[in-house]
């Protein structure tokens, strides 16, 4: 079967779930006729109609609320935050309210919604459009957060976030929009916490998330071919919940880490995966841990000053370099 893009498996994968339950509704800015402005929703308002696929203003506050609402009296919302840097404009509800639902009412109400969004950088979109927010969620105790790395997955964790009964935030990378992979099987579903091993090796463990799979994986080949190194890159697939247990599996075999991540290095989530190794695994440890990351500093438009913040594949194989003679 033909490879597919990422960006047709946003649709495909909310299309599997629209069409296995009447409850899943989509909103969005534009999501309807227009396709969504990433092209990422094509084809569900000729299939679902206005009934279930709703234009919204431009207001992340309204987009949020009417998913809770709608979630709280039923529905299974999928809300679009067209880029995920302006998750800020409706952090009271996805900070304050959404997660704290189910709790507050001792699990008398459930808010079952997937807000989705566009992260990331490497496409030269300047310091507002540009950002990986994952690390902001992951503050947050009551929500769960995946981000796809490949068709496949996008697709499977769709279905394992909308028939959530918890909140999720769902972050699909816009540098990953245009690549390609095998398509999702029939009936794909993607449990959440659970980390794939995509690249096995011996040497050195690269854990990675969404666009720093290719990356490790790309760095990892290169590792191989210049150094006899042989990388085990795991894609983590899910912050939360986070499956600590594949990291510390890989480490029995490699005892070396590496963490790519495009968060900023401060407060980045490569920090908490590294604090959990080093309180459950510090004895599986040969050498110093190494976080690549983006830099502290808001992001550059031009692409030669971009490269410098976050990270690539040079940084990776110096990373591990590093260790590898340590």
């Amino acid at each position: 079967m033909a490879d597919v893009t990422y960006r047709d498996s946003v649709a495909e994968g909310i299309a599997r779930e629209m069409r296995r339950d009447p409850a899943v509704v989509c909103l969005g800015e534009d999501i309807g006729a227009a396709g969504g402005v990433f092209k990422t929703t094509v084809g569900l308002f000729e299939e679902f109609g206005p009934e279930r696929v709703w234009d919204t203003p431009i207001s992340e506050q309204a987009i949020v609320g009417a998913a809770m609402g709608a979630a709280m009296t039923g529905m299974r919302p999928v809300a679009e935050i067209m880029f995920s840097d302006f998750l800020a404009c409706c952090w009271d509800y996805l900070a304050n309210e959404i997660p704290k639902v189910r709790y507050m009412t001792g699990g008398q109400v459930t808010v079952p919604l997937v807000v989705r969004t566009a992260n990331g950088g490497g496409l030269g979109f300047g310091a507002q459009h540009s950002q990986a927010v994952e690390n902001w969620a992951l503050t947050v105790p009551g929500l769960k957060i995946a981000a796809p790395s490949t068709p496949a997955d996008v697709v499977g964790l769709m279905a394992s976030a909308v028939r959530s009964d918890d909140p999720v935030v769902f972050f699909e990378h816009k540098g990953l929009l245009a690549s390609k992979g095998a398509p999702a099987p029939d009936d794909h579903v993607v449990p959440f916490g659970e980390a794939a091993v995509v690249r096995e090796g011996g040497d050195v463990t690269l854990v990675a998330l969404a666009s720093t799979v290719p990356l490790a994986l790309t760095a990892a080949e290169r590792l191989a071919a210049d150094d006899g190194v042989a990388a085990e890159v795991l894609d983590l697939r899910t912050l939360i919940p986070l499956d600590v247990a594949a990291v510390l599996r890989s480490l029995e075999r490699t005892s070396r880490l590496v963490v790519v991540e495009e968060n900023p290095y401060q407060g980045g989530w490569g920090g908490t995966v590294v604090s959990v190794v080093a309180d459950e695994g510090f004895e599986l440890l040969d050498a110093p841990v190494r976080r690549v990351a983006g830099a502290n500093v808001p992001l550059p438009f031009a692409d030669a000053l971009e490269d410098q913040v976050i990270p690539t594949v040079d940084k990776v194989v110096d990373a591990v370099r590093s260790l590898t003679t340590y």
